[in-house]
Formats: structure tokens, C-alpha cells, sequence
């Protein structure tokens, strides 16, 4: 969800990418829909691993983001170019079950979550900020 939600937000500040430190190699319907519903775009989309982001040939990352509280207990590859890392954990909805309503609940949640922290990161003054500063922001909004 968010690499849809900061491409939009970011209006082309940002190239962002999402992976997984387990991929499932497809992504959930219910994130699609809710993606889709409040207007992001979603066919570019695919499951990665972050590993794909580890590799000498990876894209340059200035920020590494895990949004995953799940992914945040697990040890980070190595990311080239030392980007400012930061983790924001937010619950992951893949694991809710329940009626189709509650699990459409559950991911609602989690939009709404990542859409407000990712709101306050594009939000940031990032071309007047040094790295400590940028980094003690990010985590001012996991805080949050």
C-alpha cells in the first residue's frame, strides 16, 4: 500500500518501491480494493523481496522505510548507498481473518495509518534537512 500511496502523495518527489521480507508474490485483494477506492493507482504493483533492494545493481534508496511491524523485528539486508533507515510499525493485516467486512475493517485502518504517516514525511522540508535531522522527524512520526 505504500508504494501506491507515496507515488500519489509525492506527485514525483518520489520513487518509491515496496517489498517484503517474505514475499507472498502476489498481493492481497483487500489491499487492491482499498487502494483502488480511494483512487491509487494499483496496476504497476507487484510483491517483492527486499533482498531485490540489496543487490549492487539495486536503485539508490535514500529512505528504507519498513512500515511492517512484522518486518521490524526482523534483521534489515544490507542496502546500498546507506539510506536514512527508519521503522514505523504499523500493524500488518495479512494475517486478520473474519468476514470479508471485518477483514476490509482491518485494512482500512492500516491505509488510513500509512496515509498519515506518509502525509507528514512528504510534508517534511527534506532539502533543508541533514540526515539526524531528517532521521529524529521519521521517528517523531512513528510516534505519532
Amino acid at each position: 500500500m505504500a508504494e501506491s500511496i507515496l507515488t500519489k502523495l509525492g506527485d514525483g518527489r518520489f520513487d518509491a518501491h515496496s517489498a517484503g521480507s517474505h514475499p507472498t508474490w502476489r498481493i492481497n485483494p483487500f489491499a487492491l480494493d482499498v487502494l483502488w477506492r480511494r483512487g491509487y493507482r494499483t496496476d504497476a504493483l507487484a510483491s517483492k523481496s527486499w533482498n531485490e533492494f540489496s543487490r549492487f545493481d539495486a536503485p539508490g534508496l535514500d529512505f528504507v522505510i519498513a512500515v511492517c511491524d512484522k518486518a521490524a523485528a526482523e534483521p534489515q539486508p544490507y542496502w546500498p548507498g546507506r539510506p536514512i533507515t527508519i521503522t514505523w510499525t504499523i500493524p500488518s493485516p495479512d494475517a486478520v481473518q473474519g468476514t470479508d467486512g471485518e477483514v476490509r475493517a482491518v485494512f482500512e485502518s492500516v491505509c488510513d495509518q500509512i496515509e498519515a504517516a506518509l502525509r507528514a514525511f512528504v510534508a517534511l522540508p527534506l532539502e533543508a534537512l541533514d540526515a539526524n535531522a531528517t532521521r529524529a522527524l521519521l521517528a517523531e512520526i512513528a510516534r505519532a
